[in-house]
């Protein structure tokens, strides 16, 4: 299993010539073995996908890239046909599989997503690339650099202490489309080692295409920046965020 996408982590995320070395490796290992790439948040950022370069199955959220904006919920598998059915069977049940079960009239925002993602991924990534060359003019670290290869819509900026992180994520509140009067404030979320701080005032909750920040709070104080529908959004959550950076000091 690969992970594309850096998580928490203070690395690169993969790129397709990446996974394509590992899986080659893999392969050359046990060309039985089966390959299965979460392709989260990396979806339409280069010109192949992960089962080009020979992964077996991948599987992604619709409430982020490939759902542009759109999707209401849900999540896509691809892949080897019979490595699909095989999962469908776990969906449905063995011998139904992807033969029937409900849409709940979600087929239009789902397919309409999915054709307006290429340029919505488009629009985070500069943004992206905003922030990131924004906060190193202010003398932060961060990963990629504006100037970076990408392989997914997720800006890290390594901030000072627990105070930066929070008036950060509560610019990137502020500039939300919905609940923009809220201030988020970190709080022990299951699944964390870690009080987790989130900022999303999305069309579609849960929704991180969409303008949204989010960071444990530990030591060395990473945030992670990522979506934007639109460019003019992105940047304008950028600016709110340092708005708020500087006047909680």
């Amino acid at each position: 299993m690969i992970q594309r996408s850096k998580g928490y982590s203070w690395r690169k995320s993969l790129t397709i010539a990446d996974i394509k070395e590992v899986i080659d490796t893999v392969k050359s290992i046990n060309k039985d073995l089966i390959v299965m790439v979460d392709n989260c948040y990396g979806e339409f950022i280069e010109t192949k996908e992960p089962t080009d370069v020979g992964a077996d199955i991948m599987a992604g959220s619709l409430i982020k890239n490939p759902g542009g904006g759109l999707a209401l919920t849900g999540g896509y598998i691809a892949g080897r046909a019979d490595l699909v059915e095989l999962i469908s069977y776990r969906l449905t049940s063995p011998g139904i599989g992807k033969e029937c079960g409900l849409t709940f009239g979600t087929s239009r925002s789902v397919l309409q997503g999915f054709f307006m993602a290429p340029y919505v991924v488009s629009q985070a990534v500069m943004g992206a690339i905003f922030c990131a060359r924004a906060f190193e003019k202010m003398g932060y670290d961060v990963l990629p650099k504006y100037d970076d290869v990408r392989s997914d819509i997720i800006q890290i900026v390594r901030l000072k202490d627990a105070k930066e992180v929070i008036a950060f994520c509560q610019g990137i509140q502020a500039a939300a489309p919905v609940d923009s009067y809220v201030k988020p404030e970190p709080w022990a979320m299951p699944g964390y080692d870690d009080e987790v701080i989130m900022a999303a005032g999305a069309f579609i909750q849960g929704s991180s295409i969409e303008l949204s920040a989010d960071a444990p709070i530990r030591p060395p104080y990473n945030v992670y920046f990522q979506g934007g529908l639109t460019f003019d959004h992105s940047k304008m959550g950028t600016l709110k965020a340092i708005q708020y950076m500087k006047n909680s000091k």
